[in-house]
């Protein structure tokens, strides 16, 4: 399960630009007359509001122009997403609190985003997006009428016609005279200009586009000081929920050891005790007091055991994650069918492999334990992140066929694993309606290892 995007998903080459042309033609075609349309509101707006400057009525009208301009920007870039072009997110993060009337009536006059969104909506957007409706009514005007002139021309008024076309371009190109039919020649020369027209269409709607990507990125996008501001509080958030994982995860460790291990140990030297008390006095009861010790320190060896698995399992430091994710998914006691597509090569992050076994181990817990499945699903693999994005991706997905209504509750496992999952500046999706199936997973980043260029034999 992943996000689902509006815009449609990019195919790369020539008939990659003929699938997303329709989307921008659309565009083109309609961001004309909508940003023509912000000009004129916001033109009305500027003139009152000085007209009226002298009352305190005509800042309002100034403040509106504003208001106006966001709203026209963020239709720009919320189009431009729609074509395809990567999302140019809002300059203005969402609000935690509704601002006061004072500080959203005065506050766009102090703030630099909200003058180049009136400079779009003024200068800027009515030039560009003129200038590229006109060009795509052109080219597609040029391409349809030369690709079907030979099929209308018929009705066309042209007898005693002396001018053609297709004669003064041959005599430039070849400097003599056309010796056909002018009109044939003008009907196959308008067609072959037609179809280069329309064979040209998608590169031309992609550069147009990209124009208007070009002019949103600069003037109604985040500052690059901002990005860097909003990646640091990312980065801080995720930092303090990988903090309360790990001390909600050494409590719960600590709890463990207290009510497992330290107990049976307490009680293994309370039989011992009694095994020493027992050979002097009644040595025929000591071997059945030795054989209850022997049995609670092989049980508390096997708590230790499972808890240590809580720290680093040894399979996985030996072997790797693949070999650890098919040791658990062999200890379940529901089966699991595994589809594990891992590198070999040493790239993972060892503190992502440790984490993502972690999660795996809970998810698998968790359907055994709750959700009454008669089958699990195992997923990890790896991919690289889009064009641009830089860095790779993880996924691991745990699907079960129960009963579903599993659910991220504050202070439930989930929750846990959601805090760890954020701390890795990953997500965590659960999708488990009613009567199942429950699929569950993570989606984490990183950055791929280099792996240790093996040492050059020494010469000999």
């Amino acid at each position: 399960m992943s996000d689902h995007d509006t815009a449609p998903r990019r195919r790369r080459g020539y008939f990659g630009l003929w699938a997303g042309m329709p989307r921008e033609l659309v565009f083109l075609l309609i961001s004309m007359p909508i940003a023509w349309v912000g000009f004129s509101v916001a033109v009305g707006l500027v003139s009152t509001g000085f007209g009226l400057l002298v009352l305190v009525v005509g800042v309002l009208f100034l403040t509106a122009t504003f208001y106006v301009a966001r709203g026209f920007g963020w239709t720009e870039l919320r189009l431009l997403h729609w074509t395809g072009q990567r999302e140019i997110r809002s300059p203005w993060p969402p609000a935690a609190t509704t601002p006061s009337f004072w500080r959203g009536a005065f506050g766009p006059f102090i703030d630099g985003h909200y003058w180049l969104y009136v400079l779009h909506v003024l200068v800027v957007g009515p030039v560009v997006s003129l200038f590229t409706f006109v060009v795509t009514v052109v080219w597609v005007s040029i391409g349809l009428g030369g690709a079907t002139y030979w099929f209308w021309e018929r009705w066309l008024p042209l007898d005693g016609q002396n001018v053609w076309t297709v004669e003064y371009v041959w005599e430039f190109v070849f400097g003599v005279p056309i010796t056909m039919d002018p009109r044939q020649a003008e009907s196959i020369f308008l067609l072959v200009l037609g179809l280069v027209f329309l064979v040209t269409l998608p590169l031309v709607t992609r550069g147009l586009t990209l124009i208007h990507q070009g002019v949103a990125l600069g003037m109604l996008g985040p500052w690059r000081s901002q990005a860097l501001e909003r990646e640091v509080q990312q980065l801080s958030a995720s930092r303090g929920a990988a903090v309360q994982a790990e001390d909600r995860s050494l409590r719960r460790l600590e709890r463990d050891i207290h009510d497992g291990p330290q107990q049976r140990l307490v009680r293994l030297q309370m039989d011992l005790a009694a095994a020493e008390r027992a050979i002097a006095r009644d040595p025929e009861v000591a071997p059945t007091v030795l054989g209850e010790a022997r049995e609670q320190a092989r049980e508390a060896l096997d708590e230790l055991r499972a808890l240590s698995r809580g720290f680093a399992p040894p399979i996985l430091q030996d072997r790797g994650l693949a070999a650890a994710l098919a040791s658990l998914a062999s200890r379940s006691p529901i089966r699991v069918e595994e589809h594990v597509d891992l590198p070999d090569d040493g790239r993972i992050p060892a503190e992502i492999e440790r984490n993502v076994y972690f999660i795996a181990a809970e998810l698998l817990t968790n359907a055994a334990k709750h959700s009454r499945a008669t089958a699990i699903g195992l997923h990890c693999s790896v991919r690289q992140a889009p064009a641009g994005g830089g860095g790779s991706w993880l996924d691991l997905w745990v699907i079960d066929d129960g009963d579903g209504g599993a659910a991220i509750v504050p202070g439930h496992g989930l929750s846990g694993l959601e805090e760890r999952v954020r701390g890795l500046r990953g997500i965590l999706r659960v999708d488990s309606p009613a009567g199942g199936p429950t699929t569950a997973g993570a989606h984490i980043p990183f950055t791929a290892l280099v792996p240790e260029a093996a040492e050059p034999a020494p010469l000999s």
